[in-house]
């Protein structure tokens, strides 16, 4: 049966996020931009408890999780529908204070997930419950500078010795790094691009962690960045701080991953909603050459382009959101990599259209779209480069294909009316036997 609608008493809580959102958490992206993470002045922090408290109260904090772990088991399908709320608070890369308040920041959201799946219960003691409460930040240092996110050319290694591993390398963009107490490394222990790499948990207090820099945005100042290119220099941690077994650092990484990419896509409807929004009010605002821009075949083109475009995105994420739920985000792999591709495609068309229809206003840093348009190029890079997801969508989806045997492709249309020719020779010799008269007859 298919059903688009939600129940009622999800609904409710839908509704009071919405309001929450805008009444609440807004006006922190207003007044303390890209400040979520920030060590904050103890009115702003006790301000921000309570907050969060008031979502716990709702039963909306870290609502990904399972019951097991603080959450109340949600599933993919009203993660997407929450997320469509939280995304339109707005930072860096999506990231305001609206998944800080609710639980649901990234890198946090997927090292949790990790550390959920494959922690031993002392990780988990010491790492995973201040991560799930809100007490400490986190960070995924994967990529290097010389090769991106292909394990293929990592540099980064880490040896046993006695009983510690230490780790040598560099690693570049590790988000959040700055204010990370937990930095989740990716270091190769082998030779094999697949089965030798390993994960890490590093305190980020450990001698040796040194931050070349952190690299800002295009949109932020050097003293902003929360990107950093960081230097393990012998970094020394305890065998214990293996996450998993040595060789399964690529599989945890695309378990990390592939929730991660749902999740950006999820809140990119969100913005791409948003940016709709504001263009839809100033088309119906803005008068130029006599008449409304909402008059203008032109700009009506560029409203009903973005509505098709934020539709198609937002039921194509739903439906994989129920395919997660349903088979799990593995058996989904395919449709999470679209969802990142196509989500990348959206807003840099959707937020485009609406900088244009503002003019040099929508350039200017007195609206956020801007800053909103500089999610594409995000998209399109982060988890993974939407080139990779694109080949990988490609190939998942031809192997439900077989060749087709034979000079001729198989909808051939001569090929297949000799074979129904064939097929239906008695039909043909019957319906030939009928005669002007008798087909008169037989309509009448």
């Amino acid at each position: 049966m298919w059903d688009f609608s939600t129940d009622p008493e999800f609904q409710e809580k839908l509704d009071w996020a919405q309001e929450f959102m805008r009444d609440e958490v807004e006006p922190l992206d207003l007044l303390f931009p890209d400040s979520a993470f920030d060590e904050m002045a103890p009115a702003l922090r006790e301000h921000v408890t309570g907050l969060k408290q008031r979502v716990r109260d709702q039963g909306l904090w870290a609502c990904h999780l399972g019951p097991e772990l603080g959450g109340q088991g949600y599933g993919a399908v009203k993660l997407a529908l929450l997320n469509e709320i939280l995304g339109r608070s707005h930072g860096e890369h999506n990231l305001g204070w609206g998944p800080v308040i609710f639980g649901t920041q990234a890198p946090d959201t997927g090292n949790a997930e990790i550390l959920a799946h494959y922690g031993t219960s002392e990780q988990k003691a010491k790492y995973l419950r201040p991560l799930l409460d809100g007490e400490i930040f986190s960070a995924f240092s994967m990529t290097e500078p010389q090769g991106g996110a292909d394990p293929g050319v990592f540099t980064t290694r880490a040896h046993r010795d006695g009983n510690s591993w230490v780790i040598d390398g560099e690693k570049w963009f590790t988000s959040n790094a700055r204010y990370a107490s937990l930095i989740i490394v990716m270091a190769m222990t082998g030779d094999e691009v697949h089965r030798g790499a390993s994960m890490f948990l590093v305190p980020a207090e450990t001698a040796g962690v040194k931050i070349i820099r952190n690299v800002a945005s295009a949109a932020h100042r050097d003293s902003k960045g929360t990107h950093a290119y960081i230097h393990y220099d012998s970094v020394r941690v305890p065998s214990d701080h293996l996450l998993g077994a040595a060789g399964e650092g690529f599989a945890i990484a695309q378990t990390r991953l592939a929730g991660g990419r749902l999740h950006h896509a999820m809140r990119t409807v969100a913005q791409a909603q948003r940016a709709l929004d504001m263009m839809s009010e100033r088309a119906l605002s803005r008068t130029t050459k006599g008449s409304l821009l909402a008059d203008k075949q032109m700009a009506q083109q560029a409203i009903a382009d973005s509505y098709l475009e934020v539709q198609q995105l937002r039921l194509f994420v739903l439906r994989t959101a129920w395919l997660c739920d349903s088979v799990g985000a593995a058996a989904a792999r395919k449709d999470i990599a679209a969802c990142k591709v196509l989500a990348a495609r959206v807003i840099k068309d959707v937020v485009g259209r609406a900088i244009h229809l503002h003019g040099s206003l929508g350039m200017s840093n007195e609206l956020p779209l801007a800053l909103m348009w500089l999610q594409a190029p995000w998209m399109g890079v982060m988890d993974g480069p939407s080139e990779v997801h694109i080949s990988s969508v490609a190939r998942q989806h031809l192997k439900d294909y077989r060749p087709h045997q034979g000079l001729w492709p198989s909808e051939h249309l001569p090929t297949r009316r000799a074979a129904a020719e064939a097929t239906h020779a008695d039909l043909l010799r019957a319906a030939s036997r009928v005669t002007p008269d008798s087909a008169e007859t037989a309509v009448l």
